[in-house]
């Protein structure tokens, strides 16, 4: 099973526990997001009303991966124009990490981007976040240092972005 690569697809109103549990577990189990970050983190149905919910599931359909897909619209907080798109929340099991999953759900992503005539994707990720960073590298995305910001005091976020 471990060799097997992810199913991605879109997400339903079904999945949303999963995916706000996976979510908030991802990001607390290595202290990647504030505490006060977290509700939002939970808030999978509103997300959803921003945004296109990817997962990918193993082979026995369970949820190991979730992430959401920006194409229009104020959620994804670092697009500047109508040809970018961005990811955001992207998280991923972590008893199933080292797969694939995050990967797929990126490309899924970029897939998606390009088919709904995007140019370019945008994504903020936090300095401490070193294995999505590496991941990123790997996938073409390079640094827009010019767009970092820092939405509260003390969360500085870096800013990547992939030409579609």
């Amino acid at each position: 099973m471990a060799s097997s690569a992810p199913v991605v697809g879109p997400a339903g109103p079904a999945d949303f526990a999963r995916i706000a549990e996976l979510t908030v577990a991802a990001y607390a189990a290595e202290d990647l997001a504030p505490a006060e970050y977290l509700p939002q983190l939970a808030d999978v149905a509103g997300r959803a009303e921003q945004s296109k919910l990817l997962v990918a599931r193993d082979l026995d359909g369970g949820i190991v991966g979730s992430v959401a897909l920006v194409l229009s619209g104020d959620f994804g907080e670092v697009v500047e124009s109508a040809d970018e798109a961005a990811f955001r929340m992207l998280a991923v099991d972590t008893a199933a990490r080292g797969r694939g999953i995050g990967a797929a759900l990126v490309r899924a992503c970029l897939d998606r981007a390009r088919a709904a005539g995007k140019r370019r994707m945008v994504l903020s990720t936090g300095d401490q976040m070193a294995a999505a960073h590496r991941l990123y590298r790997q996938l073409g995305f390079t640094r827009l240092p010019e767009r970092d910001w820092t939405p509260v005091p003390g969360v500085d976020l870096r800013v990547y972005s992939l030409d579609l």
